[in-house]
């Protein structure tokens, strides 16, 4: 039987992207169907044009979203909250910046070929949510590289690449063609997606739709 493809377009320093997923992954383990699916990840850049610098990341979500410094905080306890059940750490502090992620994507790009995207893309989360790490420092992005099993020196090299930038803009826009504008993503087998890092029983009932549809006839 084919493998059921599961598409996640997201990015990097998008919390719901790694609840989504990680929620997902658990109704993939407990309906134990880690054998039977692919994942792939597609590049979703939130803040496409923030400078090497970053920003602090209250005044940019109350600059792009509107929200108060109340709201802010209750939705980072939720997301801390939600995390902590799915044994990811949130830890979100004053001092903390959005940072560009198009290093990253073409990291991940990389990481792909290599069968270690899913590993790549959750050691830049955890570095970026938990561990206070900024994930457009190469420095930093060599030591994820590295804790995956990936040549960084290597990988590295990509990050000075035109047409890798490039390509990842075209498959940016690619997804966002076809009504991709908010993240996470999840499309299965390229025939229903799922937006937004839904319960972990919405998964189940889509994973099980589809890979019961799946199965030979008797």
């Amino acid at each position: 039987m084919n493998k059921l493809k599961i598409d996640i377009v997201s990015d990097v320093v998008c919390p719901w992207c790694t609840i989504g997923y990680k929620r997902l992954e658990k109704a993939i383990n407990d309906l134990n169907l880690q054998n039977s699916v692919e994942l792939e990840w597609h590049p979703f850049e939130l803040n496409p044009y923030m400078p090497k610098e970053g920003q602090n990341i209250h005044e940019h979500i109350t600059e792009k979203y509107g929200a108060s410094m109340e709201q802010q905080k209750e939705s980072q306890r939720v997301m801390t909250e939600a995390g902590a059940e799915l044994g990811f750490k949130f830890d979100y502090f004053d001092e903390m910046k959005i940072v560009n992620t198009r290093d990253a994507h073409i990291l991940l790009d990389y990481a792909k070929r290599f069968g270690k995207q899913t590993d790549l893309k959750m050691r830049l989360t955890a570095a970026f949510f938990g561990e206070r790490q900024d994930v457009s420092n190469r420095q930093v992005l060599a030591k994820a590289l590295n804790d995956v099993g990936l040549d960084a020196e290597e990988a590295l090299k990509t990050l000075d690449d035109d047409e890798k930038r490039y390509q990842i803009k075209s498959e940016e826009a690619y997804w966002q063609n076809l009504g991709v504008n908010s993240v996470p993503t999840i499309i299965f087998d390229q025939k229903s997606a799922v937006r937004g890092a839904q319960p972990v029983d919405v998964f189940k009932n889509v994973l099980n739709e589809l890979t019961q549809s799946a199965a030979p006839q008797e």
